[in-house]
């Protein structure tokens, strides 16, 4: 077990069981690509720019940024990644409070649509999330992947301008959860499965 010194204990943690976590065939499979792509961007010496796509960026695509983050930051691998969406709304609440008990440091700025600063630790760069369009002007134009994390914006989306690739790897919207007594344990157990996806893709271009 890699203990990685620039993040929190709470988060090593929890990156220790997500790393025990078991990974199907048919999603090994679905990840294969985007192992693809970041191996050839680094064989080539390239930039790594990974743009993580769903229909509002407020739950599956934020987790799929901040723990693709995450897990090239824990290998140590010099990858940036970021997030949007087809339309602005706000990065949802409870996608927050997930995040918070997974070990993350996160303060709050604005109202209708605020800006989270992610830290690994009380002295890491933040991660900077917010709802935006895919192409927003803090996202890359050009040269990056764009990972298609919902079905309605993979399917709605048929042309990503400046993406290099276009890698399909859907999840399922907590947000059927909202409102039940399941919804913190939803919201928890679809950012594992995110995290121990994105650290199976960086533990194996490492």
């Amino acid at each position: 077990m890699l203990i990685n010194p620039a993040m929190n204990h709470i988060l090593n943690e929890n990156i220790e069981s997500i790393l025990a976590l078991s990974i199907s065939e048919e999603r090994r499979t679905i990840l294969q690509p985007l192992m693809d792509y970041i191996k050839s961007k680094r064989v080539q010496a390239q930039p790594i720019r990974l743009n993580f796509i769903c229909t509002h960026n407020s739950r599956r695509s934020q987790f799929a940024q901040i723990w693709a983050q995450t897990a090239a930051d824990y290998f140590e691998i010099p990858a940036l990644c970021y997030s949007g969406g087809v339309e602005v709304t706000a990065c949802h609440e409870r996608t927050i409070r997930s995040l918070e008990r997974s070990g993350f440091i996160i303060s709050t700025h604005g109202h209708s649509n605020p800006i989270y600063f992610i830290l690994q630790d009380k002295d890491t760069r933040p991660i900077v999330v917010f709802s935006k369009l895919y192409d927003d002007v803090i996202n890359p134009h050009g040269i990056f992947a764009a990972i298609m994390t919902c079905s309605h914006a993979d399917e709605n989306c048929p042309f990503i301008p400046g993406a290099e690739v276009r890698i399909p790897i859907r999840y399922e919207d907590p947000k059927e959860f909202d409102d039940t007594d399941f919804e913190s344990e939803k919201y928890d157990e679809r950012s594992k499965q995110i995290a121990s996806e994105m650290f199976y893709v960086f533990s194996r271009v490492s």
